[in-house]
């Protein structure tokens, strides 16, 4: 959703810490016309990302060996405000990250379509739907973002059950879960609301398990029915799961990003919905919990007729803005960044399941997540615009807290939606 700024001095007082961002001074944004691109993230000053950008960086002088590349990693709490201010004054990076969905669909007007430039990678790399508005691609992806269950093998044999055959079906997952509290006293689930981003995960982990086939595909071709019984059952079970206490203690006010991970990797929940990308993922897992006691699993059954499936679509990726002065050389650079050499090197340090699909894994977690991509469908949250993302937010915390009924929230749902 584009941020309201006010104009002019507030746009220049954003352009201007934005310029300084984590990089240097107050030279301008915008330099592709004297030698100079300029990009735009929140990855690139993270340690497990240093690698990555430095193979991107080679690449690309390679073929520019003129042409200065300066990254300049802003905070993402921040990112869509700063890129907001930019977009409304019109100048600004030459490159920009976006998450796939809203957040990117939103903003294409301030982006140049990229379909001539990275026609080349279309078959080497998976996940563009989530870069792409009215068949037009505005950023290539990077990573593939999905939302797998993971589960504490550990935790299911200390509970006498035998990890290598979770559940199926919602009766028999929650009769694990209950297994396992008994004996370790874990929880079933850790969860994450504080930032509203809990309801995103639980929607389109679950909703694989609970939507018929032909009610998802019309939810990602934007026929979503707020009315249908199926999805008020997944409303309802966020709503259950909380009041059952199969949730860690106090979601509203425990973080995603990470302490609901903490938890998880602590052993004191069973299961996480975790993500694909390079946090909160298998990587991280296995360094608290050990690779052999990390397991995958997609949704049990909820509703007859379900057929589960691993959510997953284009993770982040890179767009060029309208405003750079050589779209194709900004656009060389994107291609850079997602490069074979770059995106292996990108898996191997941060542990990003990576849009190349030449990129091979061997980590059993991985193996598994990878071999659900053949049958995975697009997550059912990043069909939704920002806004209506934005709103679900602040609606999950009220339905756990009691003081907006589930059939209130899709009704304010239904109509943010539509309009």
């Amino acid at each position: 959703m584009k941020q309201r700024v006010l104009w002019p001095a507030a746009v220049a007082a954003m352009l201007a810490l934005a310029g300084c961002g984590s990089a240097t001074g107050n030279e301008p944004s915008s330099n592709s016309a004297s030698g100079k691109l300029v990009v735009w993230d929140w990855k690139s000053s993270d340690k497990t990302a240093t690698a990555y950008v430095e193979k991107a960086k080679a690449d690309f002088a390679k073929k520019h060996p003129g042409v200065t590349v300066e990254f300049v990693a802003q905070p993402f709490d921040q990112y869509y405000t700063l890129l907001g201010a930019a977009i409304q004054a019109g100048k600004g990076p030459d490159i920009m990250m976006f998450n796939g969905g809203g957040q990117i669909r939103d903003r294409v007007d301030a982006l140049v379509p990229l379909d001539q430039y990275v026609s080349p990678d279309k078959q080497r790399l998976t996940g563009w739907d989530a870069f792409t508005k009215d068949g037009k691609v505005f950023a290539s992806p990077v990573t593939l973002q999905g939302h797998p269950i993971y589960f504490n093998k550990d935790l299911y044999k200390k509970a006498g059950l035998d990890p290598q055959k979770p559940a199926t079906t919602w009766s028999g997952f929650t009769a694990d879960c209950a297994a396992i509290t008994k004996a370790t006293k874990a929880t079933c689930f850790a969860l994450g609301n504080k930032e509203g981003a809990g309801i995103q995960f639980f929607l389109s982990a679950f909703g694989t398990g609970t939507l018929s086939p032909q009610e998802y595909d019309d939810w990602i071709a934007g026929k979503r029915d707020w009315n249908s019984p199926h999805v008020k059952q997944i409303f309802q079970l966020w709503k259950d799961v909380e009041a059952n206490g199969l949730n860690s203690k106090g979601g509203n006010s425990t973080t995603m990003f990470t302490d609901a991970f903490g938890i998880f990797q602590s052993g004191k929940a069973t299961n996480i919905i975790g993500l694909m990308s390079d946090i909160g993922h298998w990587k991280d897992f296995n360094e608290f919990l050990g690779p052999d006691n990390v397991g995958v699993m997609k949704s049990p059954v909820i509703a007859e007729g379900a057929v589960p499936s691993l959510p997953f679509d284009g993770g982040i990726g890179y767009g060029v803005a309208k405003w750079t002065k050589d779209p194709a050389l900004a656009a060389d650079l994107v291609r850079s960044l997602t490069s074979t050499d770059a995106l292996s090197t990108f898996y191997a340090n941060a542990g990003a399941v990576v849009s190349d699909t030449t990129v091979k894994a061997a980590e059993p977690a991985v193996t598994s997540l990878v071999a659900d991509l053949k049958t995975g469908k697009p997550a059912l949250h990043v069909a939704l615009s920002s806004k209506t993302i934005e709103l679900m937010g602040r609606l999950s915390q009220q339905i756990l807290d009691g003081s907006v009924t589930v059939d209130a929230a899709l009704k304010q749902l239904g109509e943010s939606d539509r309009s």
